[in-house]
């Protein structure tokens, strides 16, 4: 129910009737990553603050400056909020709208990936390092070199590999990036062209830098064809993610302006992945963004809405729900709310 469309929402019925509730209510948070760390789940979301910035199709006014995480134990368990972990005033080439941030864990360190705009308005990915899964985390002098746009997303492969997913088209600025070089110049494809595509990078062992040049990762449709700019219900636009299950790829992403979190299944971390599905209807709220994490034998969808906020687009809260692999490996699709 993207924001054209809650005029008319009864949201004390909606929220009744809401498969899930919010995993916090103090503070609005979004964008959620989650992970499972030493038997615990920790969330690493984006936190929604009221600017009074003027909304525009560059999300400006998603000025977020901080980010908490939030752990809970189980999928009924009470969520905690340890506090800022990062603030952008304590990272030095930052300047403001600390967006969806991820979270990755080798030999005892714990590192906050985060993209942030600097003072030319260009958007780059930071990291930061801490000796606990809750911070603080202190981050990087320097953002990640070669990277770009938004929305990182960090998996670790079974051979100890990690890799780096990112991109958004609009705000995230991938549209003005093509072999990895901005250009004021570019702008998306048309509608009759292959869609803009996410990028992968392999991380260096320390997981501070990228180990190669970021390539593009192809989406396919059901006949191996890229997907194209027009095809608006199935082509990326922002919020990668990737997890593996039966020994196959399953990379997810939202559809921006249509609203949905879609997934592609391919044989490795690279691709190409091949159109499989939705995995989520939309919410309230313009955005969908989301993770999945696996906790022992079970999966978890983490998602956020704007049910809380009555709507308002940019103060949005997580909320989890297990996520379910049919027996073809594909996913069952999840509607929000039992309406």
């Amino acid at each position: 129910m993207p924001e054209d469309s809650i005029d008319h929402i009864d949201f004390d019925k909606l929220n009744e009737k809401a498969i899930s509730q919010p995993l916090v209510s103090h503070i609005y948070t979004a964008d959620p990553s989650a992970h499972y760390f030493d038997g615990k789940i920790y969330i690493y979301p984006s936190h929604d603050i009221e600017s009074n910035i003027p909304f525009d199709d560059l999300g400006s006014h998603f000025a977020m400056e901080d980010y908490h995480v939030i752990s809970v134990d189980s999928e009924n368990g009470e969520a905690t909020d340890h506090g800022v972990a990062l603030h952008v005033k304590d990272v030095a080439w930052a300047e403001k709208q600390m967006w969806a941030p991820d979270a990755a864990h080798k030999n005892g360190k714990y590192y906050l990936y985060f993209p942030a705009k600097k003072a030319d308005g260009i958007f780059q990915i930071g990291v930061a390092v801490s000796d606990s899964p809750t911070g603080p985390f202190t981050p990087e002098p320097e953002a990640i070199k070669g990277s770009y746009t938004i929305d990182p997303a960090v998996f670790e492969d079974e051979d100890g590999s990690y890799y780096m997913y990112f991109g958004g088209i609009w705000g995230g600025q991938l549209q003005k990036y093509r072999n990895n070089v901005y250009s004021s110049n570019n702008e998306l494809p048309k509608p009759n062209e292959p869609a803009l595509l996410p990028i992968v990078a392999k991380m260096t062992d320390d997981l501070l830098e990228f180990s190669e040049e970021p390539k593009e990762i192809k989406i396919l449709d059901e006949n191996g064809e890229l997907l194209l700019e027009g095809d608006n219900d199935r082509r990326f636009f922002e919020a990668s993610w990737m997890h593996k299950y039966n020994g196959k790829y399953y990379f997810s992403y939202s559809t921006g302006d249509t609203h949905f979190i879609c997934y592609a299944i391919g044989d490795n971390p690279y691709g190409p992945f091949t159109y499989g599905g939705r995995i989520l209807e939309p919410v309230v709220g313009w955005t969908s963004h989301h993770s999945i994490c696996q906790v022992e034998d079970k999966f978890y969808l983490f998602y956020h809405d704007s049910s809380l906020s009555k709507g308002v687009t940019h103060l949005r809260s997580v909320k989890m729900v297990e996520l379910e692999h049919q027996a073809d490996g594909h996913i069952k699709t999840i509607s929000p709310y039992s309406l």
